[in-house]
């Protein structure tokens, strides 16, 4: 095991207990099977066995990548892996389905989830993934919210508009979606049937698409949310968080749209944001929640309750602990991390905690 060393100086917690500290595991998941490789690790997901999923990009490698494929072939190795692809908690590969054999699909991966029942959701973020999926577990398909082709915008509840991330609230039989990379809110609708319920931009206002004006640091927050809209987090108790990425900021709702907070980090970050995915310390009370920042290349771990940073890890870089476009992130239920990286970091990583929750 290598010990994970942050590039960045954080605070300490002044709570009774600190929040945990983590170890990157170099040797996770285990080495693949098939000649296969993977491509951009868009998403990670971990089912209620605490089998992990990944949602990867095989169209994503180069022909240097997939050389073995090649007619003739161009060298060796390697293969493209299955887009969908599910281990245990050990790294052991289980099963994989996807493009292009599994239809419908999505022209470009992008969110994964595993919700209580084992369904897996899916995600696409292209020009006309204007439509989230359901599966069961080995690929075979159960639901399609909204169809593929052009979005009908950001006040349309049939069609989406290039969505990021789905969460199911398995209670409330409601399904969560950040929409998205087209779209400027959330929405949300019966995970059984389809039907609509509700949506939301920033602030709990009507969402608009009108063109904005570039993120300034300096600037009022902007009373819309910018594209995209990354990630949408119910939590336990009944809040969801937001991930509006390029305006570096949360935005903390109650399930009804009901705008609640918001809190900034590393304001002065332009590029794609400093707000990519979050999820949580699996203890009774999730207090704690881990945010990553794909621009800035680390993890945050926030004090749930107020939303100040109290530790972290990372920096730049391809080695064991580092990351390159760290994209999205899953919490098992002893505490594991696991971590996706797109553009060319191209990995899932493994970081294991120092206690239990």
């Amino acid at each position: 095991m290598i010990a994970l060393m942050s590039a960045v100086a954080f605070s300490s917690s002044s709570l009774a207990a600190d929040p945990p500290q983590f170890q990157v595991d170099p040797f996770w998941p285990k080495p693949l099977p098939n000649n296969w490789l993977l491509g951009q690790v868009a998403s990670v997901a971990v089912g209620p066995d605490d089998h992990v999923w990944i949602l990867q990009r095989p169209r994503s490698l180069t022909d240097d990548e997939k050389g073995a494929t090649l007619t003739p072939p161009r060298n060796k190795c390697c293969a493209p892996a299955p887009s969908v692809m599910e281990f245990d908690a050990d790294g052991t590969f289980i099963q994989g389905w996807g493009f292009p054999q599994a239809t419908p699909w999505v022209a470009n991966e992008h969110g994964i989830h595993v919700d209580k029942a084992g369904f897996v959701w899916i995600a696409g973020n292209a020009a006309n993934d204007s439509a989230i999926f359901k599966y069961t577990k080995d690929g075979k398909p159960v639901l399609t919210i909204g169809k593929l082709g052009p979005t009908g915008g950001s006040n349309d509840t049939a069609l989406l508009g290039r969505p990021a991330d789905i969460q199911v609230d398995a209670d409330a039989k409601e399904v969560f979606v950040a929409d998205g990379y087209g779209n400027r809110r959330v929405i949300v609708f019966d995970s059984e049937t389809g039907a609509f319920k509700r949506y939301w931009g920033a602030y709990g206002n009507k969402p608009n698409d009108d063109k904005q004006a570039a993120y300034d640091p300096a600037a009022a927050p902007s009373q819309q949310f910018a594209n995209p809209v990354h990630c949408a987090k119910p939590s336990r108790d009944g809040m969801v968080y937001v991930c509006d990425r390029t305006n570096n900021r949360i935005q903390v709702f109650k399930k009804d749209g009901t705008f609640v907070t918001e809190w900034f980090y590393d304001k002065p970050t332009l590029g794609a944001g400093a707000v990519w995915d979050l999820n949580f310390w699996p203890d009774a009370n999730q207090t704690w929640l881990f945010n990553i920042d794909g621009e800035n290349n680390l993890l945050r771990i926030l004090q749930r309750s107020d939303g100040k940073v109290v530790g972290g890890f990372g920096r730049s870089g391809r080695q064991a602990g580092n990351f390159h476009w760290v994209h999205s992130i899953a919490v098992d239920s002893k505490g594991n991390i696991y971590t996706g990286e797109v553009d060319n970091g191209k990995r899932v990583q493994k970081f294991r905690p120092d206690r239990a929750p």
